[in-house]
């Protein structure tokens, strides 16, 4: 049966995605910083494919706490928010990016039935987040004007940046939170 929402579970859910949202803001000043380093080796695009899965970790961090329809999606989004309101970079356009991110990451918990939320259900959300916001990218990036090696190196380390941030680090705050009886198994 699938857990419903309750007050309980949206206002952890959104102080979760708050504290997602610093973080992404956060990131953008590694992002600029990185950007810069790599601009003359023209690996520039290699910035944001590093950093990828810190944009994403709500989403995962929360449909794995949660195991709601919709958490990925509205963790996502409302971190997405925070960031945009804190001053994000990239205005307006941070939370449809919120929004295709938690798309994806919604997706591979759905394609389980929402019935799993396990280290399979986990890898193919972040395997379809990466690839979702990936082809998003290639419009709104300009990425389609890459070369395919480029782009073949950019998709692989955004997935390496997904399953250690949103994946490997929400695992690991996960597993702290059951041993202090904070999350319920």
């Amino acid at each position: 049966m699938l857990k419903r929402w309750n007050l309980h579970n949206i206002i952890m859910l959104t102080m979760i995605s708050i504290l997602c949202g610093v973080i992404f803001w956060s990131a953008d000043f590694f992002y600029n910083a990185l950007t810069a380093a790599l601009t003359p080796v023209g690996l520039a695009p290699m910035a944001g494919a590093a950093l990828f899965g810190l944009w994403i970790i709500a989403s995962p961090l929360c449909a794995m706490i949660f195991k709601i329809p919709g958490a990925a999606i509205l963790s996502e989004v409302i971190g997405a928010i925070v960031e945009m309101i804190l001053g994000g970079q990239w205005g307006i356009m941070t939370i449809v990016s919120g929004l295709v991110q938690g798309i994806g990451a919604e997706l591979g918990f759905a394609l389980t039935g929402y019935k799993m939320y396990n280290y399979f259900s986990l890898s193919l959300s972040l395997i379809l987040t990466t690839t979702v916001t990936f082809i998003y990218q290639l419009f709104t990036n300009g990425y389609a004007s890459y070369s395919a090696g480029l782009l073949f190196w950019i998709f692989i380390v955004n997935l390496i940046s997904a399953f250690v941030f949103g994946g490997i680090i929400p695992v690991l705050i996960i597993k702290a939170l059951k041993k202090s009886h904070l999350v319920k198994e």
